[in-house]
Parts: structure tokens; C-alpha cells; sequence
């Protein structure tokens, strides 16, 4: 065989040596290939698999144990109360250490008390205040039309010598808040004397009754010492 035939057939060889290192190298290729994506594949399937057991455990969890969850927001719920109604308590302490607002006698608001047929009639149009021993009340009005009142008052007991006469009278003089009974030592707020005997409307109890004056509250009792002036004309029935 000449060179030249040499010469091909080595050629021929070299390629058929170069094609199947080639092919070689593409087959490995293509199997690392595969195995990475065999592995992601893996990894994925891994991770979903955690990802669906972690939400499984999460819900059983939730409608297993509902009740605790309450028991703590209803518990997280009276925290915050208790400490509102100490922050109240520490409130009002602090405002009680701090001293009382000087108490002013005001006059009662509005009276939820009604006055019958009968009221009118038994209080004259001139007068100035009226009194019905029979349903403690009193008020006070001008030209028959009622100004303040009608109040609660608490008379003297009816068929006693403390009895509260009944009568035409007309205010005598007035007394201030300090004002106490010579007779009975006893305070006599605001006192307006009508009366003989020393019968007055004054600040006293409500629930006892008088020795014959007409107790009203301390505030009533001031309203009727500013509004009434010596001479007004007061109906007791």
C-alpha cells in the first residue's frame, strides 16, 4: 500500500475516533443532564410534600383547639377592663386627694311633680308661695303661674303641737345659712319666717318631720330666702 493509502486510512480512522468522542461526550451530556433534572424534580416533590404536611398540622391544629383561642381573647378582653376601672378608681382618688369642690346650694332642677285641680284652686292667685300639707308639696308662683316647683317639703306632724298651721301668712324677715333655733338649737338654713311661733321654710330633713316649720332641701331652701321678700304672701292648705 502507497502512502497516499496510508495517509486515508489514518484520516478515516482519526474522524471515526473524533465522531465517537463526540458522541460520547453529548451521551454523557444528555445523562448528567437527565440526573439534574431528576434531581430537581425530587427536590420539588420534597418540598411540596412539606409544604402540604405543614398546612395539614396548621388546620387540624386550628379546628382542633378553637376554645383556647377564645378563652384567650375573652381573657385579653378582661385584662383591658380591669385596667380601665383602675385607671378610674386611680382617677377618682386622685381628684377625692386633691380636695372637694366647695359645695354651692343650686336650686333643684325641674320638678317631676305634677299639681292637681285642687292644688290651684287651694292657692289664691296673689300669693306668692303654697303649700299642701296633704301631698307635702310646695311651690311658688306669680300671677297664678308656677315659677319654681313644685317641691317636696316635710311639714310638722298633722294633729300634734308641731303641727304646721294652716292659713293666710306673709314672709315677717329672713335668716341666712348659718342661722340655728333659739328654741330647739337645732340649724335652720336659710330659714324665711312666715308665721307666729317662728314658722319658716327652711333647709331640714325630709324624711323627719318638723316642729312645725316646712323643711325643704338646703338648695330649695336658699331659692326660697332669694325669691321671697318680706311681705309675699304664702297659702299653707
Amino acid at each position: 500500500m502507497g502512502r497516499s493509502g496510508r495517509g486515508g486510512e489514518l484520516q478515516a480512522r482519526s474522524r471515526n475516533e473524533t465522531a465517537r468522542r463526540l458522541r460520547q461526550v453529548a451521551a454523557r451530556a444528555e445523562a448528567a443532564s437527565a440526573a439534574r433534572k431528576r434531581a430537581s424534580a425530587r427536590r420539588l416533590a420534597v418540598l411540596l410534600t412539606v409544604a402540604a404536611a405543614s398546612v395539614v398540622v396548621v388546620t387540624t391544629a386550628a379546628v382542633a383547639s378553637p376554645r383556647p383561642a377564645v378563652r384567650g381573647a375573652t381573657a385579653a378582653a378582661r385584662n383591658a377592663q380591669r385596667s380601665t376601672a383602675a385607671t378610674t378608681v386611680t382617677g377618682t382618688a386622685s381628684r377625692s386627694q386633691a380636695g372637694p369642690a366647695p359645695a354651692t346650694a343650686q336650686p333643684a332642677p325641674p320638678s317631676s311633680l305634677t299639681l292637681t285641680a285642687l292644688d290651684r284652686e287651694s292657692c289664691p292667685v296673689k300669693a306668692i308661695a303654697c303649700v299642701d300639707l296633704t301631698r307635702h308639696l310646695t311651690w311658688l308662683q306669680s300671677a297664678g303661674r308656677v315659677t319654681f316647683g313644685p317641691v317636696q317639703a316635710e311639714p310638722g306632724p298633722p294633729g300634734s303641737a308641731h303641727a304646721t298651721p294652716r292659713g293666710t301668712f306673709e314672709v315677717s324677715w329672713k335668716a341666712g345659712p348659718g342661722f340655728v333655733s333659739n328654741i330647739y338649737h337645732e340649724p335652720m338654713p336659710w330659714a324665711v319666717f312666715f308665721a307666729p311661733g317662728g314658722i319658716a321654710f327652711h333647709g331640714g330633713s325630709l324624711t323627719t318631720p318638723s316642729h312645725g316649720c316646712v323643711h325643704l332641701t338646703v338648695a330649695d331652701a336658699r331659692y326660697y330666702n332669694q325669691h321671697l321678700p318680706d311681705g309675699a304672701e304664702v297659702v299653707v292648705f
